[in-house]
């Protein structure tokens, strides 16, 4: 669930829709909004957006891609500011989104590895290594993000 406004609200475990909106760099580079609606796959003229899966609680967040061999579409860890890829089996793509789903810094993080924490970062978006590059996520570039379903709760312990 989102709350009004640019920024993302208070958000629970489920699925959703990533979008690449574009920024001040993608309009400098003479990239248009349908161009920028479209950067799934390269940019292959498809118009859907990525899937994502939304990891708000602790323990969502905690888990994160552990134990994974890999992921279709992205995570999104939030709140979060830094990343660690100890115990994970492959590379990823780490972007820092501020507030306003703002893309801070981008990197590419290999097994065993620390993320800095980013001072300004409210969320981070993961990726399988290359995928935020071909989505066209960079520094400056605003995503929107469309929650899905939302997981459903735990179960009561009695």
């Amino acid at each position: 669930m989102a709350r009004k406004g640019a920024g993302v609200g208070r958000w629970r475990d489920g699925t959703g829709t990533l979008r690449v909106l574009g920024g001040a760099r993608g309009a400098e580079e003479g990239v248009n909004e349908g161009a920028r609606d479209r950067v799934r796959g390269g940019g292959a003229g498809r118009a859907e957006g990525i899937p994502l899966v939304i990891a708000a609680s602790y323990r969502a967040r905690a888990r994160g891609l552990l134990g994974r061999d890999g992921l279709t579409g992205a995570l999104l860890l939030t709140p979060a500011s830094g990343v660690h890829t100890f115990r994970m089996r492959f590379a990823i793509d780490v972007a820092y989104l501020d507030r306003r789903l703002t893309v801070l810094d981008v990197h590419t993080l290999r097994p065993g590895r620390l993320g800095r924490p980013r001072l300004r970062s409210r969320h981070v978006l993961e990726a399988e290594a290359g995928a935020l590059e071909r989505w066209g996520v960079r520094r400056g570039v605003r995503v929107a993000i469309t929650p899905g379903p939302s997981a459903p709760p735990p179960p009561s312990v009695r």
